[in-house]
Formats: structure tokens, sequence, C-alpha cells
């Protein structure tokens, strides 16, 4: 009750102090993730609870954020499911079998809670370490998973997937609907452990128009978003590049409580979008360029303070964060001077 995080993604404005926590702050930027992590692969380290518990709160100790997101990765639950995939080094994320027929789904059951019993207990353990600090769940939006079992891996362009879309709609939306299930589950499990809230991430979504967007993608995220409805947590969107779906992606029927915008957007024009599109306040999430880590503090300052004080003038809460994820390369020193600027900055 008593967490800024909480306290801003419900739409409240007077928390005790800005809250400010990072996209991978649990990641490469880190030498002490680096270390725990030597000679062990991504799903491999997701796989072992211990693991994952320490990995989560390494960003916690290190710069006193105000929440922390459970370590994972967005294809966690299709393994989880029985999708042959790897993460390859450099690529990212690589199907075995692409899905591109009807035929393909038969190989997409749908994703139970006992399969998740190794997220469920890293959960367990980093909700016992954290103490009064949020955890916030993590999952991959349909969309954006469809889109890796489509192409088959990272795509620049997602030609296959799009083509898909729009080709034969009752293929997509059954095989979005079945990655709906998967993902409301992944997070359902991940809030039933003890997660306080959730950010559903829609990392390439930002290539579709929103004509498309509104008929063939915004369902899918809704329904995977309502899998936690009942729960009471906050509940965050987040995509790239999707500074003309902002409305759209507010709006969904799921409930979104928290907006977030990447950096093309200047905040208060997010908050304005989403507020138009929700029809109500929405809380927003963001933005900092995840360049401007790599400018001069005087720099870097100024925008920080830009975007506090559009922060403020969004009329909902405010929770400061990247525009995007952490980059490997960031020094921790200028992140844990972010923080402290943040924090500094009610007093």
């Amino acid at each position: 009750m008593n967490s800024p995080y909480l306290h801003a993604a419900r739409g409240g404005t007077s928390p005790s102090r800005t809250p400010v926590w990072f996209m991978r702050q649990a990641g490469r930027s880190l030498p002490e993730y680096r270390e725990v992590r030597a000679g062990t692969t991504m799903l491999e380290s997701c796989h072992r609870p211990e693991l994952v518990a320490e990995i989560t709160l390494q960003p916690v100790r290190r710069y006193d954020v105000d929440a922390a997101v459970f370590y994972s990765d967005i294809v966690v639950p299709l393994e989880a499911a029985g999708v042959g995939v790897e993460i390859v080094a450099g690529t990212g994320p690589v199907i075995a079998e692409p899905f591109r027929t009807r035929a393909d789904l038969d190989r997409l059951p749908e994703l139970s809670l006992d399969a998740l019993a190794h997220v469920t207990d890293a959960v367990r353990l980093t909700t016992g370490e954290l103490g009064d600090v949020p955890l916030i769940g993590f999952a991959g939006a349909p969309f954006t998973l469809a889109s890796y079992l489509v192409e088959g891996g990272p795509s620049r362009d997602l030609l296959r997937t799009k083509a898909l879309m729009h080709a034969d709609p009752g293929l997509w939306h059954d095989l979005a609907a079945r990655l709906a299930q998967i993902t409301g589950t992944f997070l359902r499990a991940q809030v039933l452990a003890g997660a306080s809230a959730v950010q559903l991430f829609d990392s390439w979504v930002g290539s579709v128009p929103l004509a498309t967007y509104t008929e063939l993608v915004a369902p899918h995220s809704a329904a995977a978003l309502a899998h936690v409805g009942d729960l009471g947590v906050p509940r965050t969107h987040f995509g790239t590049g999707t500074g003309e779906l902002l409305g759209a992606m507010a709006a969904v029927d799921g409930g979104v409580d928290v907006l977030g915008v990447d950096f093309r957007v200047p905040l208060h024009v997010g908050a304005a979008r989403g507020r138009e599109g929700a029809g109500r306040p929405v809380a927003v999430q963001g933005n900092l360029d995840p360049a401007l880590l790599f400018a001069p503090w005087e720099v870097l300052r100024a925008d920080l303070h830009r975007i506090l004080r559009e922060g403020e003038l969004a009329g909902a809460g405010h929770v400061v964060n990247l525009g995007h994820g952490v980059p490997p390369t960031a020094d921790p020193a200028v992140l844990e001077r972010v923080v402290d600027e943040v924090h500094a900055w009610r007093a």
C-alpha cells in the first residue's frame, strides 16, 4: 500500500516519491548479471528459480528502483507449451518449425498452470526477498509472439506475419487467440504466486497501422490482459513505435491502467492519446530515450527533467522509465544517478 510505484500505477498523482524502474534493468548491462549467467543459456537460466530470483533482485539492490521486473523472456511460455525454440546469442529467439498453416496450430496446445511450476517457484522466492518492493510480472503480447512463430525468428519487416494476417484472417485470429491464452496464463501464474502488477510487452506491434491493430491485434491483447482482470493488479501495456496506436492500446477491453510510451512521442501527448482512447485518465510510463544514457550528464539531466514535468502534466500517475530497454553497454553508474535524480524531484 505504501509503494510509490503501485500508487502511481493506480493513477495516483502524489506518491511519496516519483517512482522509477527500467525495462531490461535485470540484464546484460550489469556485471553481476554476467557473472551469475556465465556458462548458462538464457532459457536454462529461466528454469532455475534461485537464479531467476537473484537476477531479478540485482537491480533493486544496485539502483534502489521502485519495482522489480520478473526476469524471463517472452518465449518462455511458448517453450512451456511445447514449442521448439532456442534463444541464439546475437540473433534472438529462433523457432525450430515456423507456423505457416492451419495444421501448425495443432503444435500449439493451451498452456496450463501446472507447466509453470518453475515460474511460480521463482516468483515466490523473489517476492520473499523483495520486502515492500513490488514485483512486475512479465509477458509478450500475442502479436509479438505470433511474429516469432510465423517468421521463425526476429524480422525487421514482418512480411510473412502481416501477409498471413490479411490473407487468412481466420487462421490469424485462431493463432492469436491461442497465444492470448498462453500469455494470459503466464501472467496469471506470476500474479497468483505474488507479483503485484503486470506488463504486457508488444515489441513489434508498431509495424502495423491503426486499422489493422484495432481489428486484428487489440482483441487478443485484451484477452491476454483479461486473464488477470479479476486479480486487482495494475496492468501496463507497452510497445515500440506505437505513437499512432496509443489510444487503441489504452482502450483494450481487458483494461489498461498504465500506458507505456516509447521515446518517439512526448509523454504528455501520449497521455492525452491514452485518455482519449480509454475515455478516462490513464497513468503513463516512460519515456527517456536510452541513447541519452550515453550523453553528458547535463544533457541527460535536462531531458529527464523535461519528462518529469510532462509526467506531471499527464494528469494521472507517472512512472519514470526508459522509452525502451536498457542497452547492454549502458553504464550502471549512470542509471544509479538517474534514479537518484528522479527520487530527488519531489524533494
